[in-house]
């Protein structure tokens, strides 16, 4: 029996800069409820939290930006370049991570549940880190978003103002893109113009409105 079985849940993952973001976006504007793991990280990075204060004695006040929030340039300029201290970050702000996402995974199905003779609401969860992180295995689908690296480069560069450098070494430090495509439902090819992206995006939530309906029948 699915962990969340009265809502639908879609795992979105693909590579940094790949455009999870976007198709995120658009599966908002077509009805979904959305939880972007990125954001939950910043929540819980703020000052006074308990990540916040773990990652500080871990990596130092040189973190630490001018306005005391965690400066996620540096650190990630610190992390990436050395897997042993991007573990070190990583055994902080998963477990705190996963346990927010549970517990508003846990909230909504809560709500759909109580909301009987209503059709499985739609909850995506965007994770860099789906698969590693084990999210997959709670998924009713997984979506992968692709592009090419050189494309993942030229967006770091031009949105995140990134190095070259620093783009390619934050690349290097994440899995294979070909190791997410096994767990895959469905591929979104991010790699032409957001209009093509968009109706990618939207045949795929047309088909899943149906078998949405199979599943719960």
């Amino acid at each position: 029996m699915s962990t969340y079985p009265a809502i639908y849940l879609i795992g979105l993952t693909g590579g940094i800069a790949c455009g999870k973001s976007s198709v995120l976006e658009i599966l908002t504007s077509l009805g979904a409820a959305t939880i972007d793991a990125d954001q939950v990280t910043h929540r819980l990075q703020q000052p006074g939290t308990d990540v916040y204060q773990q990652i500080v004695t871990t990596f130092g006040p040189e973190v630490i930006a001018a306005d005391g929030a965690i400066d996620r340039r540096k650190l990630g300029a610190l992390v990436f370049q050395d897997p042993g201290r991007l573990q070190q970050l990583e055994q902080i702000v998963h477990p705190a991570v996963r346990a927010t996402i549970h517990a508003a995974l846990a909230e909504a199905n809560r709500v759909a549940h109580e909301a009987k003779g209503v059709e499985r609401p739609v909850v995506v969860i965007d994770a860099i880190k789906l698969i590693e992180s084990g999210w997959s295995a709670v998924c009713d689908q997984v979506w992968v978003v692709t592009c090419s690296t050189e494309q993942q480069i030229e967006r770091m560069v031009t949105t995140r103002k990134l190095s070259e450098a620093e783009a390619r070494t934050r690349i290097a430090a994440q899995a294979d893109p070909a190791s997410r495509l096994p767990y895959a439902d469905l591929v979104i090819d991010n790699s032409g113009s957001r209009a093509q992206t968009r109706a990618q995006v939207e045949t795929a939530w047309q088909q899943l409105m149906l078998v949405r309906r199979v599943t719960q029948a």
